[in-house]
């Protein structure tokens, strides 16, 4: 008889499963359970990119695009690029299109880091950088955010990590899981430490549209020369929402997006032709659309924001995405301990803030990618909750 555990890659036998699901997997088997657990906007596509996809449908347009990506798509993105940071990205030899921003990360980072390699990943943050660097014999080197520093990347906290084996910095703003944002000068202090090396930056900016209040939001290859050492993820699903389309950009210097390149016309091929043409539409006709949900993401923010602290949990107030990280180390218990109490006792599904690394221990990510309503209620349990465990009434 076989044995898996010889047959099978070591490396992946090692990777946990990802803690986001493990909650959203208890949500599924019940009916009456409310899950803010995962980032899915609750927004239906709009419609004219779901027309454009049905059009597209009815006149047959189903074969391959470009491995890179279709041609109208990569010039609406470098339209995109240039209105949106006033940086020029070439459409033919600097964008391709890929399937989600996922998969550009997989490929970003599968080109850059070799054996060996050290790759710097702020925590806390997504849960996929680390295990992709992983795969590919790089060494994953957390730098702790601290809500202290409104959980940003300091230039001093990332001199302390920097060795001659460093080839790549990953910056995650906004934030998921923190909700937090670099600033225009936090990236320039970012820009000055990097300067003189040779590392690489794979700047992931899928939340980019969701940025709350007046400032809006930066990108570090806005920042003197950085666009020539920055890979820049973009994509559709959460600006958008389309996260079923799985479509995603990505913008790199030429030299490195060749190499990009050949992973995804290898791994992948091209991405889904009716998702390109539909995202066209996405970028050229629905930036009305987009402030429409961004306004509605805000109101829902400011009021979880304000229902978190009331009950006594110290909630940082987040700038970007549509998540808050509610502190909950003062209850007692766990990240995970708080969670899975929580969803079993009151049928609330959140996620730990260990899934996000060792330093979101003590902390809870919760998704206002859902309605007023269903975030009024949720608040209204965890309150029942924390009285239940006698945190609420000391609070």
């Amino acid at each position: 008889m076989i044995d898996y555990n010889k047959t099978l890659s070591q490396d992946v036998l090692n990777l946990q499963f990802s803690g986001i699901r493990k909650f959203f997997d208890i949500a599924q088997q019940y009916d009456d359970i409310i899950s803010l657990s995962v980032g899915e906007p609750d927004f239906k596509t709009p419609w004219k990119i779901r027309k454009t996809a049905i059009s597209t449908i009815e006149k047959g347009r189903t074969n391959y695009t470009a491995n890179s990506g279709l041609a109208e798509l990569k010039t609406a993105a470098a339209d995109y690029f240039k209105k949106t940071l006033g940086v020029d990205y070439n459409n033919e030899s600097e964008i391709i299109i890929t399937v989600g921003g996922s998969e550009g990360i997989d490929a970003s980072i599968r080109a850059i880091v070799s054996q060996g390699d050290e790759v710097l990943i702020p925590e806390p943050s997504f849960v996929c950088y680390a295990p992709i660097v992983t795969l590919t014999r790089g060494i994953p080197v957390p730098i702790v955010m601290k809500r202290e520093n409104n959980f940003r990347l300091t230039a001093d906290a990332l001199k302390e990590k920097i060795t001659d084996k460093t080839k790549l910095l990953i910056l995650p703003f906004p934030n998921n899981p923190t909700g937090a944002v670099m600033r225009k000068k936090d990236l320039e202090e970012i820009a000055e430490v990097l300067k003189d090396t040779n590392i690489m930056v794979l700047s992931d900016e899928i939340y980019s549209e969701l940025t709350y209040g007046d400032e809006k939001h930066c990108s570090i290859v806005q920042i003197g020369d950085m666009k020539e050492r920055t890979v820049l993820i973009n994509g559709f699903s959460k600006a958008f929402a389309m996260t079923g389309w799985r479509l995603g950009m990505c913008a790199a210097p030429a030299p490195v997006l060749t190499q990009i390149l050949k992973i995804h016309q290898y791994c992948i091929m091209s991405s889904p032709t009716i998702s390109q043409y539909a995202a066209v539409t996405a970028l050229k006709e629905c930036e009305d659309d987009v402030k429409h949900m961004v306004s509605e993401y805000d109101i829902r923010r400011r009021m979880l924001v304000k229902g978190f602290n009331d009950l006594g949990l110290d909630c940082f107030e987040p700038e970007g995405a549509f998540y808050v990280f509610p502190y909950i180390g003062d209850t007692g218990m766990t990240s995970e301990e708080f969670c899975e109490k929580l969803i079993y006792s009151k049928k609330v599904a959140v996620v730990p803030g260990s899934a996000f690394g060792k330093s979101g221990e003590g902390f809870i990510r919760v998704s206002y990618a859902y309605s007023l309503s269903h975030l009024s209620t949720a608040l209204s349990r965890i309150k029942e909750f924390l009285e239940e465990t006698g945190y609420y009434n000391k609070a």
